[in-house]
């Protein structure tokens, strides 16, 4: 990029030309992948958020220029929008020095006692990594977000299927209660993002009951799936219907 400073052409855009942006690496399991989609879908398709927003599953969160990148399971970032050109390198993945900010939330999925979500296993012990949580709250990434749905890191979670951290002066506060948050139906709220996430069991994309973690609103509503409202639209229609015809009008010459 060239930026005109005091009447000279100066060269601003950084060498990116080493980092690995993408690597076609799987997700862990079915259930993160089908997780991932809830966190992200309905925020687009119920127009959750005020545009612009950046809303993305399993994609590289470049925090500085030399160094791996962490790789949120689901992140939320507001107040940004995608660059149009996916052909440009800097553009496929969040590179914090070109949005110009961090994500808002992270959201780690456990899938298995290897994530280091909360705690390092011993092979990154070895490794001299660090704990995602406090990669996380050096970062200062505003919301912390684990649910273990599979109860794969119940020491580490205290018995509970999601805890939420808060960014503060001195690291992170959990948000949610000392026992976490075990129930369904239990929701927790994000101020700073205007929504909240709630645990919810139901059938997603296919006939099976499952636990699931959700955006809902300040009353604890899960923010609907486009799936979702077209089911609640078409119903609506129907139960007008068979009033109307209760009232002797065909609703097809309405």
């Amino acid at each position: 990029m060239v930026r005109i400073v005091n009447g000279q052409e100066i060269d601003t855009e950084l060498d990116i030309s080493h980092l690995t942006l993408e690597n076609d690496a799987p997700v862990d399991n079915f259930q993160s992948e089908i997780q991932q989609r809830l966190l992200v879908e309905p925020l687009y398709s119920a127009q959750a958020l005020p545009a612009p927003f950046l809303a993305a599953a399993n994609v590289g969160l470049f925090y500085r220029l030399q160094g791996e990148p962490i790789v949120p399971d689901m992140m939320l970032s507001l107040g940004i929008q995608r660059a149009a050109d996916f052909s440009q390198r800097q553009n496929r993945s969040y590179l914090v020095w070109e949005f110009g900010k961090v994500p808002e939330v992270c959201v780690e999925l456990v899938a298995n006692q290897e994530g280091n979500e909360l705690s390092l296993s011993s092979r990154a012990q070895q490794q001299g990594k660090t704990c995602k949580k406090d990669l996380y709250a050096q970062i200062g990434i505003p919301y912390y977000v684990v649910f273990d749905p599979l109860r794969q890191i119940q020491t580490e979670m205290n018995g509970a299927l999601l805890r939420v951290w808060a960014i503060s002066p001195l690291g992170y506060s959990e948000l949610t209660p000392e026992q976490g948050m075990t129930a369904v139906g239990q929701s927790v709220w994000l101020a700073r993002v205007g929504l909240g996430l709630t645990l919810w069991e139901g059938q997603f994309e296919e006939a099976v009951t499952r636990l699931w973690l959700r955006w809902c609103d300040a009353e604890g509503q899960v923010i609907p799936t486009g799936a979702e409202r077209a089911n609640s639209q078409q119903q609506r229609a129907e139960r007008l219907a068979a009033k109307l015809r209760e009232m002797g009008i065909n609703p097809d010459r309405v």
